[in-house]
């Protein structure tokens, strides 16, 4: 009978009535568990239940009742349905409860769509699995147990995934959910098993999980990775590098050298190790590769042996790992293609007024000049540079470390004039900036030597500029050494309580121990903030202390949350942000993220909240779009500090991309009635447009135009137009051919970048850290090299117009004959009093226009030969229209080794099947590639190196040997100022 009902009921569409006498069927006892089970499995499927829910749901306790009982066969069905009603109610918990019941009843496969209700049952499936794993990702997280029915609904997520084969999605999973074992199962059911293995090093490295479940990860890739006969190196050196495995990585490299093919990707991993790696890392990869090892025989004597790499091999591996070719090549490329448009440099010099204006116009032109070696704007203005007195005058002389970055052969002779000598004078500012500019020089890449000769002038240094300027000099040079000995002697300094000096050795101290996480110094650091009674050294401690905390994450945990707890002590709350913003720099983590925003809301101090804000910036520097989000409020904000957070950490999410979102939301802070803010605005926006052109957006006319006004505008606030001026600097960094990151080309965080934008940042409260703006920014190139690590002459094809890409136009200037001459007004009442001067203007006027007839007015004016230039320039117009239609653009071009190759452009790269060299990696990533020969017998063309001194685009092409000479010192006369 029930049967009979139930079909009668489908047969009218179960419309013509409800479901509620069904459900009483399933609560009375007059019923058997059969008729029972045709009403359960009825009402399983979507085309039933859909209409009948909500009138199902009043008797949800009576199916749950069924399914919980032992004795009822259709119990997994009972949960089923269970399932289906409290999802349909918006329960996914309940709804997943029942589903783990309904055990195998529960498919993972979809039914098909209805024509009633579509896709129903997949919407339904997908639901439960998305709370499921949820579920089972929170417990595995807290380390908590899993109940057997969801370890087993997980499972069968795993397995079905497997079945169809799709590895990429179950390793993320898997990833996620901490299943060491299906990571392993993926991988060997691969069919390309070698590119699974460099993917999963891809997802380990850049997903945000646990630092303990990433090393037993990368640990089980790289056994894996060793099990192959040709395994991928490159993917092997990258988990070596997370695992701080350096020995490994040199047994590698030295397996690698025994081939021709070998020897060259072990080059192109040596490039890579030193973008990537740490100068600790590198120097442990060089020791393993350099020092013997010694073995005691069984007779008892000592055998020692080197390894085994030609003497050649491994000098050419030597100076690749330590950074000397990368640095002699990018040098060469920035002397090269200098496009420094020296004009700006002018007009912004003439605008000078006051000496904050004067040294920002300095340190722009070091920026500008970054690692080009052209200094001739100094030696051009050498009597307006005299100008510069005190920190302005340290300012100057440290500015040629940026100009000359990584001229490391001819530093000192270079700074010669300005080093310390027997005698210094009695402020020492000179001699502070010189020592600043050879650690610029040395920034990332220190050696022993320069070691010893910056601690000599640490330690002999009489005035505090001078210690001021090695403290920081001995932090670039020896960026995250770890060195113990360097950091005892900057503790030393500290210790005498000199607010300058103190301030620059809390500063350098983290630099040096970057990343470290040392518990002792952290101790000793924290303790000294406490005690001193100088702001000064407070700011450098926080600066050193968070530095300390980079890339730590979870690690870091306890030491933010110690420091964010200090509700009496201001400077060590923001120690605290900014040790987060450091530690989960471009990790994206959402629990940060909403931590940062509760210190925005809840700390009374303007500057934690504006660090807070800045802090966001840093963790979501992979993920612009979801800081653009977070930010599009706090840009509005009532407070102008986390308006000036929001807009820095807008430029430090989005430098580089041109994203017209966060454009859209800083041009309204560039009118802002803040100075403070106008000027935050502006840096961050040359951040983000930084190497943009018309064609990739076209904001970029627009911003040049507002900073040429800005600059020279008298009545503008002197805060906002250093913004600008050092905004202009950074917009046309390097000689228009670096760009900013805050990842590396694999997608990482790149650490000097991140240490260098933390430091530049501090230049709100001391403009000399502004030169650290030197670590942020990376060359835009593609630098092809052969087995000599020479440039070969070789080509590469852009798919993209050539103008796309391309430089900025040059800025020009107008002559005093092309300026349209000024109307002069002529009262109506003059020409009453003169009516004969009337008379011949207006008869001149009629000549020159070719009117007989001209109108008299009230003014009359005096035109001059306007309209002829108008008809002139209208020619011009139409001429330039017609050879523009005869000359139509190549949708293609090529670039010659080396090339300029803006970020965007890089996609559009490709190298011919048939051309000479073949890259050992695919191009698109750009930056420096080893070139196998592929006819090694013919002779190469090798590209001529420039000598330093400053190749510019007006220039003959930079051929002249001659050698760039010292720069002339200067001395002040004080009693003129």
């Amino acid at each position: 009978m029930t049967l009979y009902l139930l079909e009668q009921w489908k047969a009218h569409d179960y419309q013509l009535q409800d479901a509620s006498s069904f459900m009483l069927a399933l609560e009375s006892d007059h019923f058997s568990n059969q008729d029972k089970e045709l009403i359960v499995t009825a009402f399983d499927d979507w085309d039933a239940l859909t209409p009948t829910w909500f009138e199902v749901a009043n008797y949800l306790k009576s199916i749950e009742k069924l399914a919980d009982d032992k004795d009822f066969s259709e119990r997994r069905r009972a949960a089923l349905l269970s399932s289906k009603v409290a999802y349909c109610l918006g329960d996914y918990d309940i709804a997943l409860e029942f589903a783990l019941k309904a055990e195998n009843t529960f498919v993972l496969t979809p039914r098909k769509p209805s024509i009633q209700n579509g896709p129903q049952d997949e919407q339904y499936i997908n639901k439960v699995v998305e709370q499921a794993l949820d579920t089972y990702k929170n417990l595995r997280s807290k380390g908590q147990i899993v109940k057997n029915d969801l370890e087993n609904l997980v499972n069968r997520i795993f397995e079905t995934n497997l079945k169809k084969k799709e590895y990429n999605f179950v390793i993320g999973l898997a990833l996620e959910t901490k299943r060491l074992d299906m990571i392993e199962t993926s991988v060997k059911n691969a069919e390309d098993r070698q590119g699974v293995l460099s993917d999963t090093v891809r997802k380990v490295v850049e997903v945000d999980i646990d630092v303990t479940f990433r090393g037993l990860v990368l640990d089980l890739l790289f056994n894996m990775f060793s099990t192959m006969a040709e395994p991928d190196f490159s993917s092997m050196c990258q988990c070596l590098l997370k695992l701080e495995k350096p020995s490994a990585v040199g047994d590698i490299l030295t397996r690698l050298c025994k081939t021709e093919d070998g020897t060259l990707l072990s080059y192109q991993i040596g490039f890579d190790l030193y973008e990537n790696a740490s100068q600790q890392f590198i120097h442990s990869i060089v020791k393993a590769l350099t020092e013997e090892t010694c073995n005691i025989n069984e007779d008892g004597t000592v055998a020692c042996t080197k390894v085994s790499i030609p003497e050649e091999k491994l000098t050419k591996l030597l100076a690749i790992l330590k950074g000397t070719e990368t640095i002699k090549h990018h040098m060469q490329f920035l002397i090269k293609n200098n496009h420094t448009d020296m004009l700006i440099l002018k007009h912004m010099k003439e605008s000078v007024r006051a000496s904050t204006i004067h040294n920002a116009v300095v340190m722009a032109n070091g920026i500008m000049h970054l690692g080009t070696t052209c200094d001739d704007f100094l030696r051009d203005n050498l009597e307006w540079i005299s100008k510069a007195i005190n920190w302005n005058k340290f300012n100057a002389v440290a500015s040629l470390g940026l100009i000359h970055k990584g001229h490391e052969e001819r530093a000192k002779k270079l700074l010669e004039p300005y080093l310390p000598k027997g005698e210094t004078d009695q402020f020492g500012f000179k001699e502070g900036g010189s020592l600043y500019a050879y650690g610029l020089i040395h920034a990332n890449h220190g050696n022993p030597e320069v070691t010893k000769f910056l601690l000599d002038e640490l330690k002999n240094g009489k005035t505090a500029p001078v210690r001021h300027g090695a403290a920081l000099a001995i932090g670039l040079a020896c960026l995250a050494s770890h060195d113990m000995e360097v950091y005892g002697a900057l503790r030393d300094v500290l210790l005498f309580d000199d607010a300058v000096a103190g301030e620059a050795a809390g500063t350098a101290m983290g630099l040096i121990m970057c990343g470290s996480l040392n518990k002792t110094c952290f101790n000793e650091m924290v303790l000294y903030a406490q005690e001193t009674q100088h702001d000064k050294i407070q700011r450098g401690l926080r600066n050193g202390i968070a530095l300390m905390a980079y890339g730590r994450a979870e690690e870091a945990d306890q030491w933010i949350d110690e420091l964010l707890e200090q509700k009496s002590n201001a400077i060590l709350r923001q120690t605290g942000v900014c040790a987060l913003a450091l530690a989960y720099a471009g990790t994206s983590k959402a629990t940060m993220v909403r931590k940062l925003l509760a210190k925005v809301a809840s700390d009374p101090n303007q500057d934690v909240k504006r660090f807070a804000v800045i802090a966001i910036g840093f963790v979501l520097c992979n993920d612009p779009e979801q800081c653009i989000s977070y930010t599009s409020m706090l840009v509005e904000h009532f407070n102008g500090n986390v308006r000036y957070g929001a807009a820095v950490a807008l430029g430090i999410a989005c430098a580089g991309s041109g994203y017209k979102e966060a454009i859209a939301l800083l041009e309204p802070l560039t009118q802002a009635k803040e100075n403070y803010v106008r000027q935050g605005a502006l840096i961050a926006l040359s951040f983000i447009l930084i190497q943009q052109t018309e064609g990739t957006c076209s904001k970029v006319v627009d911003y040049r135009k507002m900073l040429t006004k800005i600059i020279p505008e008298k009545t503008e606030d002197p805060i906002a137009r250093f913004g600008a001026i050092i905004a202009q600097g950074i917009l046309d960094a390097g000689g228009r051919n670096v760009t900013i990151s805050l990842k590396n080309k694999n997608g990482h965080p790149d650490m000097q970048s991140i240490v260098g934008t933390f430091v530049f940042l501090q230049h709100w409260y001391w403009h000399s850290y502004v030169h650290f703006s030197s670590l942020i920014f990376r060359p835009t190139c593609l630098i092809g090299l052969n087995k000599d690590l020479q440039m070969p002459k070789t080509e590469f094809r852009c798919n993209a117009k050539m103008s796309t890409y391309a430089y900025p136009p040059p800025t020009t200037e107008k002559k005093k004959d092309d300026l349209e001459k000024v109307e002069t007004a002529i009262l109506s009442i003059t020409s009453k009093k003169k009516p004969g001067v009337c008379q011949l203007l207006k008869t001149i006027k009629a000549e020159e226009s070719g009117s007989k007839n001209i109108e008299s007015e009230k003014m009359d004016t005096e035109t001059g030969t306007k309209t002829e230039a108008s008809n002139s320039k209208d020619l011009d117009v139409k001429d330039n229209k017609e050879s523009d239609k005869k000359e139509i653009e190549s949708p293609t071009h090529n670039i010659q080794n080396p090339g300029r190759v803006v970020r965007l452009q890089l996609k559009t790269l490709t190298i011919g099947d048939n051309t000479r060299y073949k890259p050992v990696k695919s191009i698109t990533n750009g930056g420096i590639i080893l070139l196998k020969d592929r006819k090694p017998t013919e002779i190469e063309e090798i590209v001529p190196l420039v000598e330093a001194g400053g190749v510019t685009d007006t220039s003959d092409g930079g051929n002249s040997n001659e050698e760039a000479k010292p720069h002339s010192t200067f001395e002040i006369d004080l009693n003129k100022y």
